[in-house]
């Protein structure tokens, strides 16, 4: 039988191995939380996919219309070591049955290839794992076109699990993301600018199991916020999906501006880092979040060094974490890269810098506590209180209120529109006798303005959310009014 012939798929999911060395209470919460987790990100692709819990495992199965979708939630879902792609084969109990079903599925695969079978069992059985190799590995090599079997050095390994009277073939390996699962190490509250270190800190803490809320601070107008909303639900939909969280905006404006009229200018960077600790405090506290966390490294910037960020860390009780403190700037971007941010962050644009001159690497305690004293802490205090809160998955709708939804085009039949294909690695959609640009959402502004602005384009990803931030942001930096979205209506 040829293996994509199936009309199932089989996943084992093996836990991270911190998880299964916990104690029993410990390990039993993480476990029942990873089901969990993954129970709520299947529901979200199908409901007809069935999940089953072990105590060493989790088992998902799905129609192979989903497969792709599935493997990507799950390889991307914390608390997870291994994803492995089986073919489940019910009703096996003797060497026999086992050796012609798996040279049924498998002797493709070695055709003029050296080979080796590796097989573990659990229950009750006549024979022994080595059993099982052997038999199987001898009659695959009697009968397929191989180059025989290299048991240190094959150019295809076999893997079996035979569980009692259920024998499953492994057919691929994927590494998982590691970790803990998202609900067991509480919540936390990320300084989000956008660009790389805060989005990699904010991964960082998400795969740990920590459950990441983002706060931003508002210095660039509706564009800004917009950008950094993108990367936000990026993380969010990569990697934390399983779990609801929250986007707070504080519009800090007003705030810098204060800080202009009141602050030495030395002590600018340190006094709006301050500022900012204050107010997520502040929401925190609301939120009933005991940590918040930056993306600052040890002597990145001026501000980061570590007599400043002592300055920084005296104005909150909150537990700071900066999971990229001795990280250098090479490292942080090369995981950004890994985990597809870096594209967002190339773009982002970083004011945090641009309100300091001549900024003090070594501020004084007494001198930050004298600026302090100049601050107007009502114009703080009007900040948060303007301060607004969405959840990650209904940023769209948060956006559409503030600035306007862009139109939403269901049906290009008999019209002259010309499509964009924003999506990041996949096959560009293909509609006859349409126009269809494939343009990835990380390069749209930099090749949008080279297209004729004559025409009318209609913006395409997968659920319609990234169309609707990325169109927003071409509207309103750019002042582009020939964008709309593509939805194409549910068949």
């Amino acid at each position: 039988m040829d293996k994509t012939q199936l009309k199932t798929q089989k996943f084992i999911v093996k836990f991270f191995p911190e998880v299964m060395i916990k104690g029993t209470k410990a390990k039993r919460q993480m476990i029942n939380q990873i089901y969990n987790n993954i129970k709520s990100l299947m529901d979200k692709i199908s409901e007809d996919i069935t999940i089953k819990k072990f105590f060493d495992k989790v088992e998902v199965v799905c129609a192979i219309e989903v497969v792709d979708e599935v493997r990507q939630k799950l390889i991307q879902t914390p608390g997870v070591e291994l994803v492995l792609e089986a073919i489940q084969i019910d009703n096996v109990s003797t060497l026999d049955e086992i050796k012609v079903k798996v040279n049924e599925f498998m002797g493709s695969e070695i055709e003029g290839k050296t080979f080796v079978v590796r097989a573990k069992r659990s229950g009750t059985h006549e024979f022994k794992s080595t059993n099982i190799e052997q038999t199987v590995g001898g009659y695959m090599l009697a009968n397929n076109d191989t180059k025989g079997v290299n048991l240190k050095n094959a150019e295809v390994t076999i893997n079996l699990e035979l569980i009692e009277k259920q024998l499953n073939i492994i057919t691929y390996r994927h590494k998982g993301l590691g970790g803990f699962p998202i609900g067991t190490q509480g919540s936390i509250l990320s300084l989000m600018s956008g660009g790389f270190d805060s989005t990699v800190a904010s991964y960082l803490t998400m795969k740990r199991g920590v459950k990441t809320h983002f706060i931003f601070f508002n210095l660039g107008g509706v564009a800004h916020e917009i950008g950094v909303k993108q990367v936000a639900y990026y993380l969010w939909n990569k990697f934390g999906s399983s779990h609801r969280v929250s986007f707070i905006s504080v519009p800090f404006e007003d705030v810098v501006t204060e800080i202009f009229r009141s602050t030495n200018e030395s002590y600018m960077g340190v006094t709006l880092k301050r500022l900012m600790f204050m107010a997520a405090s502040k929401i925190a506290d609301n939120m009933k979040i005991d940590a918040i966390m930056t993306g600052e490294s040890i002597a990145q910037v001026s501000s980061q060094t570590l007599r400043n960020l002592a300055l920084i860390d005296q104005v909150t009780k909150k537990l700071v974490l900066r999971p990229l403190c001795t990280m250098n700037k090479p490292e942080i971007i090369d995981i950004a890269e890994n985990i597809g941010t870096r594209r967002f962050a190339e773009t982002m644009p970083e004011y945090c810098g641009v309100i300091s001159k001549n900024p003090v690497t070594h501020g004084s305690f007494d001198k930050m506590e004298q600026e302090a004293k100049k601050f107007d802490y009502s114009v703080l205090d009007k900040a948060i209180e303007n301060s607004k809160e969405t959840y990650v998955d209904k940023m769209v709708d948060n956006i559409n209120d503030e600035v306007g939804q862009l139109e939403v085009v269901n049906d290009i039949a008999g019209k002259n529109y010309t499509i964009i294909d924003i999506r990041q690695g996949q096959n560009c959609l293909e509609i006859a006798d349409v126009e269809i640009l494939k343009i990835p959402f990380y390069n749209l502004k930099k090749e949008f303005k080279k297209l004729p602005l004559e025409k009318e384009y209609l913006l395409y990803c997968d659920k319609g959310i990234l169309s609707q931030l990325h169109g927003q942001y071409l509207r309103d930096s750019e002042n582009y009014t020939n964008i709309k979205v593509y939805r194409p209506k549910e068949k």
